[in-house]
């Protein structure tokens, strides 16, 4: 049984992400930060379905404690899939955006990037097998008003991405990254309403986390060993 991480794994995404790695024979560690009692729910829905899960709770954006927290759950053996879907907004547009709001972002969704991968790369590399899942966004691809930090963040990710698949391609590892448009979800669904999701979504629709997680456990799979360094939108043809 392979160990999979799923950062953010307490959000309507990353549950959905949880339950999909779980349902394929995984364990899934759903990881949070400050949700833990929600992270505690997915992991008991996921063993009630007859999967195996746990939950774990850290800050990305704290290498130390990061750290300390992985080097814990490496005790028990390498963790070969890792999904890192942890992020956040803090949105305003840029001539009024401070600095905290800036680092903050950067902070959770690039260098949590970094402070979660790079830990797990070494063990990871031994198996000769893993997969590395980054969660991007429409919003780096096209960009998007009031999200500066937020578009540079995941674009930062497809560089990452990108790179780090070229150093481990050799090593039975591969490395993408996920870009969903306007999913269903109690945030999008308070910002997105019909009108607007028809003028955006040619689908004229929002997508839903389990397609996304459908792509993600495609993308975690053995199905996926040739696919590496890719960025793969989801979006309903916004683009």
């Amino acid at each position: 049984m392979k160990r999979a991480l799923v950062t953010g794994g307490s959000g309507a995404i990353g549950a959905a992400l949880c339950r999909k790695l779980g349902a394929d024979g995984h364990h899934v560690l759903v990881h949070a930060n400050h949700r833990l009692a929600q992270a505690e729910s997915v992991a008991a829905a996921i063993i009630a379905a007859g999967g195996s899960a746990q939950a774990v709770a850290f800050d990305v954006a704290d290498a130390v404690a990061c750290g300390a927290a992985l080097e814990q759950l490496l005790e028990a053996g390498a963790i070969q899939i890792v999904v890192n879907n942890a992020g956040i907004h803090d949105d305003a547009v840029m001539p009024a955006m401070s600095r905290e709001q800036w680092a903050r972002v950067i902070d959770v969704s690039l260098n949590g990037f970094f402070n979660v991968t790079q830990p797990l790369l070494l063990p990871m590399i031994r198996t000769r097998w893993g997969r590395i899942v980054n969660m991007s966004s429409v919003s780096a691809l096209t960009g998007n008003p009031g999200q500066t930090n937020y578009a540079a963040a995941k674009a930062g990710l497809h560089g990452a991405t990108k790179s780090l698949a070229l150093e481990l391609a050799s090593r039975g590892v591969t490395v993408n990254a996920v870009a969903p448009g306007i999913i269903a979800s109690p945030m999008a669904d308070a910002v997105f309403g019909r009108e607007l999701i028809d003028r955006l979504v040619p689908m004229k629709r929002a997508g839903t986390p389990e397609e996304v997680a459908e792509l993600v456990a495609f993308l975690a799979s053995d199905r996926a060993s040739y696919i590496s360094g890719q960025i793969i939108a989801i979006n309903g043809a916004m683009i």
